[in-house]
């Protein structure tokens, strides 16, 4: 091999440069732009909540690490030929990891699957650089290694393979995503951005519905938005109670209940026994009327939600949020005839909707076709939540 060949020593710079560049790119992206809330949980947790994590700094930080990682790798392998980028496996490796710290239902973060998939990776990755060394980088024409050479092109794809490793390996599950992004916004004072977070996703679970209860009560429309959203769980999933499948993660449970009147669940309470024990407090605050009428609603208890409507609103149809008066229409279908709706019934408006909604429905013989068309054109009301949830 001549070293004296200019191109030569031109050709592994042009590969090193594409990869770093590459890398850096990425990693600071992917840890900033689609991480950060993970990551701030992840250190909350472990730390005990005793500090804060710094998306920004973080993202530099761990970039910068992953890189000397990088550069470690390469001093000992020496890939500075078309089989470069195999030297950023282990810091891939160690972004995935990093990046799949997500906290359990439980607040414990464990190291699961990455316990054994670590190791094994890294030893398969250690028999493919060795096979690389010997019969590929062998091959490897050096002269033909320019920025826009083949061999650059071969490593930018190998480096794409690995991106697409961590986006396998991480935490990508949308729905913890939207979850601990509510409460980072939450925690920030900031209801408009915690409801702004899954908000066109059809997926959810028990704690994502609860923080955007949470939200929409800090802006006074629960009556009026709350299944704009999808909605998981049953009315004890409201807050995050000892048989609730609802749990926060970072926001301030303190903070929750004292947002009711600072008065605490006992451990074995329900939600329903919670909330009837705070209706007679003197210390509950205003938010308790709508998470009173909003559990009755999800968990489909409209007798009781009619009864127990006029203790916190004035009976007037046009002065009602829209999904009390959707409850109240219903409740008038399912308790007298179809001749007695109107008379029973003063919302004439909501009551064509109603019928509107029937007649669609009535066109579809088949349980999935009626859900499709009713979602298409009515999948923002309670009367889809109570007919299809």
């Amino acid at each position: 091999m001549n070293y004296n060949n200019p191109q030569q020593k031109t050709a592994a710079p042009a590969i090193i440069i594409v990869c770093a560049v590459v890398f850096l790119l990425f990693s600071f992206c992917w840890l900033y732009r689609f991480q950060a809330d993970v990551l701030a949980v992840a250190q909350h947790v472990l730390s005990d909540g005793q500090t804060s994590y710094n998306p920004f700094v973080g993202a530099v930080l761990i970039t910068v690490i992953l890189f000397i990682v990088q550069q470690g790798v390469y001093a000992v392998l020496r890939l500075n030929s078309c089989n470069h980028a195999l030297t950023y496996f282990p810091s891939f490796l160690l972004l995935a990891m990093v990046s799949g710290l997500a906290a359990d239902n439980s607040g414990h973060i464990s190291m699961g699957k990455w316990l054994w998939l670590f190791p094994l990776l890294m030893v398969l990755w250690g028999g493919f650089v060795w096979f690389s060394k010997q019969v590929v980088q062998a091959e490897c024409d050096t002269s033909r290694s320019g920025p826009f050479s083949r061999h650059t092109w071969r490593s930018t794809l190998l480096m794409c393979g690995m991106m697409l490793m961590v986006a396998l390996f991480g935490s990508t599950n949308a729905v913890y995503h939207y979850r601990v992004h509510a409460e980072m916004a939450l925690n920030n004072g900031n209801p408009d951005e915690a409801l702004r977070a899954g908000a066109r996703s059809a997926e959810t679970d028990e704690s994502l519905t609860m923080l955007r209860l949470y939200a929409l009560s800090q802006k006074g429309l629960i009556g009026d938005s709350l299944f704009s959203y999808p909605v998981c769980g049953t009315s004890n999933d409201m807050l995050p109670l000892k048989d609730s499948r609802s749990r926060l993660l970072l926001y301030p449970v303190d903070s929750l209940w004292s947002y009711f009147g600072s008065v605490r669940p006992s451990e074995d309470m329900t939600v329903h026994e919670y909330l009837d024990a705070l209706s007679v407090d003197s210390l509950s605050t205003s938010a308790l009327r709508d998470y009173r009428l909003s559990a009755m609603l999800i968990d489909r208890q409209l007798d009781s939600f009619v009864v127990a409507l006029p203790s916190y609103y004035p009976v007037v149809p046009d002065s009602l949020p829209r999904h009390y008066r959707e409850a109240l229409v219903l409740y008038y279908y399912n308790n007298v005839s179809d001749s007695t709706l109107r008379a029973s019934c003063s919302d004439s408006l909501m009551i064509q909707r109603w019928l509107d909604f029937s007649d669609l429905r009535d066109q579809y013989s088949r349980n999935s076709e009626q859900q499709l068309r009713i979602l298409e054109h009515f999948g923002r009301s309670y009367w889809t939540y109570y007919l299809f949830k």
